[in-house]
């Protein structure tokens, strides 16, 4: 075990993954090192509680800690995020080694709490309160930043859909003061990164909550476009009911932010969106894609879906059906409805079988494929600018290897480059050559920047 070195595994969303970066980067200001899990004197299980069964793979994760560390007592084991703000105390229960438990707001607090629990090998340490306002965190090293950066710009969502545990395990939602979101993108911006994704449960509720400085989330949107050295700008994830005219007409009017977006559907069902409590129905879901589409007619869209919901009939999952054609969706994430324990939808009858959900989610992601494919297909012989992020696992052509990049519509593109550089971080023109199942291929046509 190697003194003051920790490991991190992360469990769900993009928030999750952003959370760990930052966690990482402020145990490094501290001192600490990062190491393999048999090494690591602190481990880390930022969980989520979204996907099915959490609470088991969060289990029999530290099971497995358990295993590689032998059981060693001197090992700290930290359980951060969702779960462990759904779960609390119960960690402690059985699991020798778990000495922290941080919820979503109490994360802030995690470097400072495993300084003091390895200082005092006897204690453990709950961190489990909502905050009322966002807290600031400890910003850690300055080190070169990744191409892309990930900035969140609130907590928390105070929709409740019925289907949706969030609201009890991140609060309810608190945005983050507008200074502080600019200051760290200019940070980002200024240590080598190309792209910034603004990050929130619910995006276009910015500023709208007793947090909020005045500033809307268009506004936002503005101000973080005109900041020097960006190339491209994003954001996820929106509520198709708070998409207003102003973060319509951004795509129009921004040159950054990106002809891409994720616009959670869950179900083209107006019965079933209903029982889920969206606040918006199938001709709302249409208008707002025949808007986006007006201010910015290349717009590829992603979604998502849950299958199964209950009293689903036959009847509203091909309307679901009917609503992924309508809408031309160039991919999306579909899973079976499961309960979440203090979601309301836990309680409703007309469970539908495990057995037929499954059916229904063959037949969407069959549908799925088939719109993917057709999308991906038609960017051949496009030409576009990819943002180079690493290299490629495929072979190159020839004396020149493979770069894996994204296009301004997020897709990874495979390139052959130069040899002998690290190309990490420049953009390349290409034109689109081939289309894999998930990916695409092609071809530099000029210099690199």
């Amino acid at each position: 075990m190697l003194e003051k070195s920790f490991h991190i595994l992360t469990f769900g969303c993009q928030m999750n993954v952003h959370d760990s970066q930052w966690l990482a980067r402020a145990l490094t200001g501290r001192g600490f090192q990062e190491a393999p899990l048999e090494q690591a004197q602190v481990v880390v299980l930022n969980t989520c509680s979204v996907r099915e069964k959490p609470e088991q793979k969060v289990i029999s994760a530290l099971g497995r800690v358990r295993q590689v560390t032998g059981g060693n007592p001197g090992v700290l084991v930290a359980v951060t995020g969702c779960v462990a703000q759904q779960l609390g105390g119960k960690l402690f229960e059985g699991a020798g080694q778990v000495r922290l438990v941080a919820g979503s707001d109490g994360i802030a607090g995690a470097p400072a709490a495993i300084e003091r629990l390895l200082a005092e090998p006897g204690l453990r340490l709950s961190l489990l309160d909502f905050t009322s306002s966002y807290v600031e965190r400890e910003a850690g090293p300055r080190h070169a930043a990744e191409p892309v950066a990930y900035i969140n710009i609130m907590q928390g969502c105070d929709n409740f859909c019925t289907y949706c545990i969030v609201p009890f395990t991140r609060g309810r939602q608190k945005s983050r003061a507008t200074p502080a979101i600019l200051e760290e993108c200019l940070a980002v911006l200024d240590r080598g990164a190309r792209e910034i994704t603004l990050l929130g449960q619910n995006v276009n509720a910015f500023g709208r909550d007793k947090s909020g400085d005045g500033v809307s989330f268009a506004a936002l949107l503005s101000r973080v476009a005109a900041l020097p050295g960006l190339a491209r700008l994003r954001y996820v994830t929106p509520h198709p009911k708070d998409m207003g005219p102003d973060d319509v007409a951004a795509f129009a009017e921004l040159a950054p932010l990106c002809p891409r977006l994720h616009l959670p559907l869950q179900s083209g069902s107006d019965t079933v969106l209903e029982r889920m409590r969206r606040k918006y129905n199938r001709r709302d879901f249409l208008d707002l894609v025949a808007c986006l589409r007006a201010a910015r007619p290349d717009l590829a869209l992603s979604t998502d879906l849950i299958v199964g919901f209950p009293g689903e009939t036959e009847k509203d999952f091909e309307a679901t059906l009917e609503m992924m054609e309508s809408c031309g969706f160039m991919s999306s994430f579909s899973f079976c409805y499961s309960d979440r324990p203090g979601a309301r939808a836990a309680l409703f009858p007309d469970k539908i079988p495990p057995e037929v959900q499954q059916e229904r989610l063959l037949r969407l992601q069959e549908l799925q494929e088939k719109l993917s494919r057709r999308w991906l297909e038609a960017r051949t012989g496009r030409e576009t600018s990819l943002l180079i992020e690493g290299p490629s696992r495929r072979q190159g052509l020839g004396a020149e290897p493979s770069w894996q990049g994204r296009d301004p519509y997020g897709v990874p593109v495979h390139v052959t480059l130069p040899a002998g550089e690290d190309h990490t971080g420049r953009m390349v023109p290409v034109r689109i050559m081939e289309a894999k199942k998930h990916s695409l291929t092609a071809r530099r046509t000029g210099a690199l920047w």
